[in-house]
């Protein structure tokens, strides 16, 4: 069975949304976009809202696929996903699993200390923001 993972991809003013982790684990202290593993019977899109209330307490509706890459974790290959996602209007984050959040120009963000499987992302998505930066990045 292939295991997949989801990076929920904030865009809003031109900048993208990307969270450093608290130290601990394999990712600790990296940058990452927000996200996590998709569980067992759960869509891409479930796991992206269960994600983003779990890290920030944020309700998020996700807009369309951007690309994927594989990666390598502790748990073996793994296959990321990186969605357009946008917050619910007038959302705050509340940070439980991050030190901090960002909002990085997408030229900017080969110059992240990000987690190696969202590195992966980054060809990808320096192409296809091009094509959401004038998208909404807010919902009600």
């Amino acid at each position: 069975m292939e295991r997949r993972s989801v990076a929920g991809i904030v865009v809003c003013k031109e900048k993208v949304l990307i969270g450093k982790r608290k130290p601990g684990g394999p990712i600790g202290l990296l940058w990452e976009f927000p996200g996590g593993k998709v569980e067992d019977g759960e869509s891409d899109a479930e796991a992206l809202h269960r994600e983003f209330l779990e890290e920030f307490d944020v309700e998020v509706k996700p807009l369309c696929p951007l690309g994927s890459s594989k990666f390598q974790s502790s748990s073996g290959e793994r296959i990321l996903t990186a969605w357009l996602v946008a917050v619910k209007e007038g959302a705050e984050f509340v940070l439980k699993e991050h030190s901090r959040i960002a909002w990085v120009l997408p030229q900017d963000l080969g110059e992240v200390d990000l987690a190696d499987s969202d590195k992966k992302l980054l060809p990808i998505l320096l192409q296809s923001l091009q094509k959401a930066l004038g998208q909404s990045c807010v919902f009600s």
